[in-house]
């Protein structure tokens, strides 16, 4: 039996309500602050927080135009405890060939006085999970986790 290697999986405890966290994350000029590691810059394009909404960030380094980041579809919005979006959709549902294809699941799961805070990535199959992997997933994921708890805390 062939074990499943194409998802990968990140989670912090922040010391926020659910409710905090997810302003953070529905709200651009928060999300610009958090969403890529920096010293990048993120400039939010699209965040249409609803079900074939559009999800589209850009981001720019020292004195360069800025470039395209992620760009996507939400198809699954429920405030305070899950967001799921597509890179292979683009806003309205539309197909999209992107440079990497994944599904993104985020949940925000109350704990105590925090948030337990998961980002669950699918990707197509292992060699693009490998790929997500070795272009930095887990530091780049894990940073801009770090960036939005001390963004909320």
């Amino acid at each position: 039996m062939a074990i499943n290697q194409s998802e990968l999986t990140v989670e912090r405890f922040i010391k926020a309500s659910p409710s905090t966290v997810w302003k953070a994350w529905s709200t651009p000029e928060h999300l610009e602050k958090w969403w890529i590691p920096a010293p990048i810059e993120c400039k939010v394009m699209k965040l249409d927080l609803r079900a074939g909404g559009g999800f589209e960030t850009r981001m720019r380094q020292s004195g360069e135009d800025f470039q395209p980041h992620v760009e996507g579809c939400f198809l699954e919005v429920v405030p305070d405890k899950r967001l799921v979006w597509t890179t292979v959709l683009q806003e309205g549902w539309q197909p999209t060939e992107p440079w990497l294809a994944l599904t993104a699941i985020i949940t925000f799961t109350q704990e105590g006085n925090g948030t337990l805070y998961r980002a669950h990535v699918l990707h197509r199959n292992t060699e693009d999970s490998l790929k997500h992997q070795e272009m930095g997933f887990f530091e780049g994921w894990g940073t801009v986790i770090e960036q939005l708890a001390k963004t909320v805390e």
